[in-house]
């Protein structure tokens, strides 16, 4: 049956997709109502040996239809659709009867298709690179990084070099905007991508971190997948597109797992340990991390993480750390510990069970491996040793998400992302939000009280608008900042000055309230590198932040997705020109009058607006 066309349409006919099995020409087409919008150049792979000899030809289809919703554990919304339409090709080449399979689904809110591989045709067998490709036929406009934590470049497709991060985010036309990635990726080599022009296209192609081997990877591929909307927002507002790729969780007893604010220890020390529990105790801060240097040099291979002993380099010290732990477990305070790729790859099996067995809560790992199928293997292999012990875990550095926080929500959050400790632009944060965010959660390690915030990133208020819009379910908050009674040095973690936090400053309190993971989500307003307008919901209490860039904006929110406005009080929480010169956040309170607010972002400043039901 080879020529064979065959059509798929999402649920509503929002998208529609023709596949077409030809000779050497396997492609999807896919359209929405109005527009062709991309094709996709499927089943190319280069193997390491002859393997597959002829074109592959369809000998098999099947549909099925999927409609039903699911309540994660914590995220950004407590309800998540999941309705797709799926056809399964059952495939076989020409030459040598090797037999594969494509899974296509078609979901209103985009396209994702995986691969199979027949265990007895491909065991023993390694894929070189995969070259699963998608064209465009403009050269639209893009926004990339090369690296997970990467600065941001607005671009477009001709002008692509080199390899650049997923999701990719391409505006081919007004009031169209599309990303491009991977889900469910666990045992495979990362995908990446590459941009490779032709006369007739432009072409961006997946571009594999190594070689797989499919027995390691259970002789299937990570999903890949185009998600689309009309703005850069929506894409975000659809971002559970990526959990559904992923399988349900497997934890049977969740009770341990709690996101929550988190308040980084930086003097290593017993009395700088009480002083933070005391400070997240008074301030509804749920944990208190321990970062690098607890156990020693962390890129000495000699450092012992199974006990405490103090980069020198760091701390003088005194650490006792079970006296901080018993402490704060009594104050219902959480600790966590911060571990190195260097102890995590020869101690995991030890140090496990000696962390659960002192009371911890939760890991972060650092400076991992990414993107060979060992290192993407290990990785997802440590998180579920870490599950066993009831361990939460925070991935930090390269490690992108990919929606397995689904399948085991122990993976509370991850980096990869251009975070505070960067000193990103308001402009960098703005793409950030629009393209890194759609892939899930980043550790974005938000400061407030150090001197970059208004040197250079916006100003405190900004900094209380991010806290809002870019989700963590552990929110790092006062990142190089220490409580007032912890013991003082003349430098801060990761600063030029050390900085104390002000528990007279009005914001605190915002911080105090602030909830990290929610019940809604909507997006108002997405320019990509310009301004955002994000509204979140917990319980009866709206969050509405909003983040500007270069120029001054003048914001319109129309408030129609709450009830009657009479019967909602505010807080306006923002910094006018004389409030940015004297770093200092304002508070307005008021009675909501009208469904339509109106307010002005000087340049580089945020503002958010809290309204509580009455």
């Amino acid at each position: 049956m080879q020529g064979q066309k065959l059509r798929l349409e999402s649920p509503n006919k929002v998208l529609s997709a023709e596949i077409h099995l030809a000779s050497g020409n396997n492609k999807i087409h896919l359209s929405s109502a109005s527009q062709r919008l991309t094709d996709i150049k499927i089943l190319n792979f280069d193997w390491t040996e002859d393997i597959v000899q002829g074109n592959w030809q369809l000998i098999k289809s099947d549909k099925r239809t999927v409609s039903h919703q699911w309540k994660p554990l914590f995220g950004e919304r407590n309800a998540i659709k999941d309705n797709y339409n799926e056809l399964e090709l059952q495939l076989q080449s020409s030459g040598n009867h090797k037999k594969m399979q494509l899974y296509i689904r078609l979901y209103d809110e985009g396209i994702a298709l995986r691969y199979g591989f027949d265990a007895d045709d491909f065991a023993g067998f390694v894929i070189r690179s995969e070259q699963t490709a998608f064209q465009f036929g403009s050269d639209a406009t893009t926004w990339i990084a090369g690296a997970a934590q990467s600065a941001y470049t607005k671009t477009t497709l001709s002008q692509l070099k080199g390899e650049f991060e997923r999701p990719l985010v391409v505006n081919p036309a007004p009031n169209l905007f599309m990303a491009i990635g991977e889900a469910a990726l666990v045992d495979f080599s990362r995908m990446k991508f590459t941009y490779r022009g032709d006369p007739k296209s432009y072409t961006v192609q997946s571009a594999l971190s190594g070689p797989v081997a499919l027995d390691k990877a259970g002789y299937e591929s990570p999903w890949r997948y185009i998600m689309v909307g009309k703005t850069a927002g929506e894409l975000l507002e659809n971002n559970y597109f990526i959990l559904n790729l992923n399988k349900p969780n497997e934890i049977a007893d969740t009770s341990w797992i709690k996101p929550g604010k988190v308040l980084r220890e930086v003097t290593l020390t017993t009395a700088g340990g009480v002083a933070a529990v005391d400070f997240a105790a008074r301030n509804q801060i749920e944990y208190v991390e321990f970062d690098a240097g607890w156990y020693g040099p962390e890129e000495s291979i000699s450092s012992d993480a199974s006990g405490v002993n103090v980069d020198p380099a760091r701390s003088k010290g005194p650490l006792d750390l079970q006296h901080i732990i018993d402490y704060a477990g009594k104050k219902n305070i959480g600790i966590l510990l911060y571990v190195n790729k260097k102890a995590l790859e020869t101690q995991l099996d030890q140090i496990l069970p000696i962390y659960q067995k002192w009371g911890i809560k939760g890991l972060k790992f650092g400076f991992v491996d990414v993107g060979s199928q060992q290192a993407t293997a290990w990785l997802h292999e440590a998180i579920r040793k870490a599950a066993k012990y009831k361990l939460m875990v925070d991935v930090h550095d390269e490690y992108r998400p990919t929606g397995y926080s689904r399948t085991f929500p122990n993976l509370i959050t991850q980096e990869g992302i251009r975070g505070d400790e960067e000193s990103p632009s308001s402009e960098q944060s703005l793409i950030t939000m629009f393209t890194r965010a759609i892939a899930g959660a980043g550790d974005y390690t938000n400061c407030y009280h150090a001197v970059r915030v208004y040197t250079k990133m916006g100003g405190k208020a900004a900094q209380m608008a991010k806290a809002v819009m870019l989700y963590s379910p552990w929110q790092f908050i006062y990142w190089y900042d220490r409580p007032l009674d912890a013991p003082h040095k003349a430098g801060g973690a990761g600063g030029e000055h050390e900085t104390l936090i002000d528990e007279s400053e009005n914001a605190v309190a915002f911080y105090r309230g602030l909830p990290v993971t929610w019940d809604e989500t909507k997006v108002l307003k997405s320019d990509i590198g310009e301004c955002g307008v994000i509204a979140r919901r917990s319980g009866n209490r709206w969050y509405i932040a909003m983040l500007g860039a270069k120029v001054k904006q003048d914001i319109k929110i129309d408030l129609s997705f709450i009830e009657t406005a009479d019967r909602f009080k505010a807080q306006l929480w923002g910094q006018d020109v004389p409030g940015l010169r004297k770093n200092v956040v304002d508070k307005k309170e008021f009675g909501l009058k009208s469904k339509v607010f109106t307010t002005t972002l000087e340049p580089n400043a945020g503002a958010v607006l809290i309204l509580d039901k009455m």
